[in-house]
């Protein structure tokens, strides 16, 4: 029987840079530290293709944070992975170079399949048996991130352990609620012309890869990122975010609906007043919302099951699998 060991994953995001420290035996047994902080670092990169040098700044600056923590909590190993904004940034190659040096662990930027497969096994090692059931052939993941929108279609193996090893179907779409706030939402509120082209623009964007995704409808379709959990959080009515309470908690159709209508409909002074919503969260929420009715509808479901567990799972998880696979080998 292999033994646990203590993993840590940093996922530098467009919008948000998050950590996960967690013991894994080829499952995630124990979480011991999880974090997030909007860290903007694909501010304006969907107009200038650049890293924005504030950004970059209180970006490094977070990294510093998580390296002095994980000196604490001593990880075994750590992967450190990028995103959207350093795929699509000229100037990525610096950034990478100093944030590698201060995290100690070389930084990986994903392909937009990687990231997609990855967010997928994270999302999926972690599911509740009785929202699965027999219906857990056909899965349906997307994660809506800050430059890109990950949409990731597979099954669910019968064995967990060989979830690394299964292939999902997986397209990674230029769509995102800082790309989508930044390219078309620049009234205070927006104006409904600008919701209406945003709205066109993500059907027409988005269409083409469900239609190669899916010959029929997914049994279970599971959300994940900052986006959906948090709309969960503002339907719960939340205080303080409580990660035990959105995560595997239902969104439906007609909720989603309602609050994008309602944050939508008012300036960004009132929406950072609203329960749930963080208020650093709330000049990009719109756009959010917007892909993620557009991902319902093209889906075609009016239900999706809300998920905490994402990348920096998947990571830790090819982490461990990587490791044990090496030690095999040796």
């Amino acid at each position: 029987m292999r033994g646990y060991q203590r993993l840590a994953s940093i996922d530098i995001g467009t919008n948000s840079t998050r950590m996960l420290v967690a013991d894994c035996n080829g499952f995630i047994t124990k979480t011991i530290d999880r974090r997030m902080v909007i860290t903007r670092l694909g501010k304006a990169v969907d107009g200038t293709g650049k890293l924005d040098s504030e950004a970059i700044e209180g970006t490094l600056s977070v990294l510093s944070e998580y390296a002095r923590l994980l000196s604490s909590h001593k990880p075994d190993r750590v992967s450190v992975a990028a995103t959207s904004a350093l795929r699509d940034s000229a100037n990525a190659g610096d950034f990478v170079s100093r944030a590698g040096e201060i995290t100690g662990s070389e930084v990986e930027i994903l392909p937009g399949g990687e990231e997609a497969r990855l967010s997928f096994v994270g999302a999926v090692s972690n599911l509740p048996r009785g929202k699965v059931g027999r219906r857990a052939g056909k899965i349906f993941v997307f994660d809506i991130g800050g430059g890109s929108t990950e949409l990731i279609a597979g099954n669910l193996p019968r064995k967990r352990s060989r979830l690394l090893y299964e292939e999902p179907r997986v397209r990674s779409i230029q769509v995102g609620c800082v790309r989508m706030s930044e390219r078309f939402l620049k009234g205070d509120p927006p104006s409904p012309v600008a919701l209406g082209r945003m709205e066109s623009y993500l059907v027409s964007t988005l269409k083409p890869a469900f239609d190669s995704l899916f010959q029929s409808k997914p049994s279970l379709v599971v959300g994940l990122a900052g986006t959906v959990t948090t709309v969960a959080a503002i339907k719960l009515g939340l205080t303080e975010y409580n990660s035990q309470a959105i995560h595997h908690s239902c969104l439906l159709r007609e909720e989603v609906e309602e609050i994008y209508r309602r944050l939508a409909s008012v300036p960004l002074s009132d929406r950072k007043k609203i329960m749930g919503l963080e208020p650093e969260r709330a000049d990009i929420i719109v756009g959010g919302i917007a892909v993620l009715r557009a991902v319902m509808d093209l889906a075609g479901v009016d239900e999706i099951l809300v998920s905490e567990k994402d990348i920096l799972d998947g990571l830790i998880l090819r982490l461990y699998a990587n490791t044990t696979a090496g030690a095999s080998d040796s």
